[in-house]
C-alpha cells in the first residue's frame, strides 16, 4: 500500500466560524438543499458525517473550537477499486481580509502497487471541493442572516 498526498487552499470571504458551522456542522442539511445536483441525501449511518453513487464516510475527528474536521471516504465509487481509503483533514483558519481560508490535506491509500496520476488527483479534488466550497459561499453571501 502507498500513500500519495494532496493538498490544496481555497479562500473565501465568509468568516472560518460561519463557514465552518454551514460546512461541517449542518452540512449534512445543508448540502442537499443548495447543491441537489450533486448530493441527492446526506445520511449519517457512523460518526457525524456527488458524482458518484454511493459513498459512505468514517467521521475521524471534529474539533468544533478549532475549526478542524478530519474523515475518510472508506466504502464507494470514489475508491474506484483502487484505493482502500481516503482521508480529508480540513482546517479553516480566519484570512486577514476578514474571510477564511480552508487548507485541505487529502490521503490517498492506494491498494497494492497502484500509483495514482498527480493531475488527474488535482483535477478531481479542485472541481470538487471548488464546486461545494463555492456554493455554500454563494449561499452564505446571498443569505447573510443564515448561520
Amino acid at each position: 500500500m502507498g500513500v500519495f498526498t494532496y493538498e490544496s487552499e481555497i479562500v473565501s470571504e465568509i468568516p472560518a466560524a460561519k463557514m465552518f458551522k454551514a460546512c461541517v456542522v449542518d452540512g449534512d442539511t445543508l448540502i442537499p438543499k443548495i447543491v441537489p445536483q450533486a448530493f441527492k441525501s446526506v445520511e449519517y449511518i457512523q460518526g457525524n458525517g456527488s458524482q458518484f453513487e454511493y459513498m459512505k464516510q468514517k467521521v475521524e475527528a471534529l474539533d468544533k473550537e478549532n475549526f478542524e474536521y478530519i474523515y475518510s471516504v472508506i466504502e464507494g465509487d470514489p475508491l474506484m477499486n483502487k484505493l482502500e481509503k481516503i482521508t480529508y483533514e480540513i482546517k479553516l483558519e480566519a484570512s486577514p481580509a476578514g474571510g477564511s481560508i480552508c487548507k485541505t490535506t487529502s490521503k490517498y491509500y492506494t491498494i497494492g502497487d497502484i500509483e495514482l496520476q498527480e493531475e488527474a488527483v488535482k483535477e478531481g479534488k479542485e472541481k470538487a471541493s471548488g464546486i461545494l466550497f463555492k456554493a455554500i459561499e454563494a449561499y452564505l453571501l446571498a443569505n447573510p442572516n443564515a448561520y
